[in-house]
């Protein structure tokens, strides 16, 4: 299997290969390919001219983890980076869950108001946390962003009125917001180049959060909600909070299971950008004894390549500068301008379609049942689950396609949006329950394709000392299109093809 980076989409290769291991200021050669393609030294997201010791230092850290290759912390890692993604995925669909039921029970004058709180909430989260990761470090945000999301989701579910569940729900998103952006980037950041793929397929972790939430809510919702039609108090509408309750604490659980089962050490590459060369060798070394691996670096090694420059600002961790630095950092070259442009345009496009689909998939499923003769509660939630079952596989065939010689990240994005496209205008034709069922669970399958792969390749093509910033913008876009995907729902009618087309388009 072939494991090694990605080309950009301009054929470059990705900023982890590009950035990381180009050619140092100390003369090493930057002999290291592409995922697919060879490219040479002028073709690449180089800032070699910019700062020679940086590249230098990647050089040396890269040799040092690829010499220690997978061990059982990436084991641990993988798991525990995984439950980042999938409370992200499970949070989205909660409130999606549960709005049918809150809105009969507390007749709001804005139907889609969780969504809208939701994605405020995300989109602060995405750029504090973002943000902070490239200032103050990725270890504490690991640690405590799953500890935020578990307490608002269980106060949510003991909410007293509408205003106040939103508020819970916004604090929680606010908790989980920047998990996608924390999870890929410590990842990344101590995988071995041969085993880069396993980044697509951390995604699947986002299918088993939505598989999870379907699974959960099933019994719940099924059992323990008011009629659509008639008196519906709390006496009789419990089940959504019965599945927050219980959501809460499954988050809960993971947030200390990320304390207590990985002590997290700062991700060498976050270090070496800080110009922390001891803390850099001391994680390496330290890995590298625990299970029994060789490695030679040490920080006398990097020191002797110099300060890095461009990764930290003048004035301190909080002050502007630093700050400026990192988006400034994002456009040091015409290449790395253009790529990281682009990157954001795609999570701005798939923002608008993976939440008008997801976030209203319950009422799809619930109108689309009621044309082809069963509308039931039971009907609706199990067709739920089982369509986010689905979604869980999406990204393992990702994981495996960017690996083909002829496909990469770039082929397996383009195959899963214009499979999807096409499921998308099928399922405005449905016309029986077994279509309703089948076009649902063709589409979860698809759009995870490309959205895991797109997971993947964005911090790869990121500069690392500016990582987190990039990808935490990249998920900003993605959740201010959330936002929209609330007024079109609302306005464009779910009980109609309308916003079936849009996410297809």
């Amino acid at each position: 299997m072939n494991t090694k980076s990605e080309p950009t989409a301009l054929g470059q290769k990705t900023a982890e290969s590009e950035h990381e291991k180009g050619t140092t200021a100390n003369g090493y050669a930057a002999s290291l390919s592409s995922d697919n393609l060879s490219y040479g030294k002028e073709e690449i997201f180089t800032l070699e001219s910019l700062d020679p010791a940086l590249n230098a230092k990647m050089h040396l850290v890269n040799n040092a983890i690829d010499g220690i290759g997978w061990t059982g912390y990436h084991y641990k890692l993988f798991v525990l980076n995984g439950f980042g993604y999938a409370v992200d995925s499970l949070l989205l669909l909660l409130q999606s869950i549960i709005q049918g039921q809150v809105n009969l029970q507390f007749s709001p004058p804005f139907k889609a108001g969780l969504t809208m709180a939701l994605y405020i909430g995300l989109l602060l989260g995405a750029l504090f946390w973002g943000l902070t990761a490239d200032v103050i470090g990725r270890k504490w945000a690991f640690n405590v962003s799953l500890l935020i999301c578990s307490v608002f989701t269980i106060a949510a579910g003991a909410a007293p009125t509408y205003n106040s569940l939103a508020l819970f729900i916004a604090l929680s998103a606010f908790g989980g917001g920047g998990n996608l952006i924390l999870d890929t980037t410590v990842f990344l950041e101590y995988l071995p180049s041969s085993k880069q793929w396993l980044l697509t397929l951390l995604a699947c972790w986002w299918g088993i959060g939505q598989m999870v939430a379907g699974l959960i809510a099933w019994p719940f919702m099924s059992d323990y909600s008011c009629p659509a039609k008639g008196v519906c108090n709390e006496s009789n509408n419990m089940g959504w909070r019965y599945l927050m309750y219980t959501c809460g604490a499954l988050v809960f659980a993971m947030s200390i299971a990320r304390v207590t089962v990985i002590r997290l050490k700062e991700t060498p590459k976050y270090c070496l950008g800080q110009n922390e060369d001891d803390k850099v060798a001391e994680t390496l070394q330290w890995m590298a004894t625990k299970y029994n691996r060789p490695c030679t670096l040490t920080a006398a090694q990097l020191r002797a390549c110099g300060q890095v420059q461009t990764a930290t600002g003048a004035k301190g961790k909080l002050s502007v500068s630093e700050f400026t630095i990192h988006w400034k950092g994002l456009f040091l070259t015409r290449k790395l301008a253009i790529s990281t442009c682009l990157i954001w345009f795609s999570w701005t496009l798939i923002g608008l379609a993976y939440p008008l689909y997801n976030v209203f998939l319950p009422t799809y499923l619930a109108t689309r049942g009621a044309q082809t003769g069963d509308s039931s509660n039971y009907t609706t939630w199990r067709n739920y689950a089982i369509v986010n079952m689905c979604g869980v596989w999406g990204p393992v065939l990702a994981g495996f396609l960017c690996n083909l010689r002829l496909l990469g990240r770039r082929g397996t994005m383009v195959i899963g949006a214009l499979i999807t496209m096409v499921f998308f205008f099928a399922y405005t034709q449905v016309r029986t329950g077994a279509q309703n069922l089948g076009f649902n669970c063709a589409i979860s399958f698809c759009l995870n394709i490309y959205y895991g792969t797109l997971y993947a390749y964005t911090p790869e093509v990121l500069p690392s000392a500016h990582r987190a910033t990039g990808n935490g913008i990249s998920v900003s876009f993605n959740r201010i299109m959330g936002i929209i995907s609330a007024v079109v729902g609302v306005y464009a009618n779910t009980a109609t093809p309308v916003p079936i087309y849009i996410c297809a388009a």
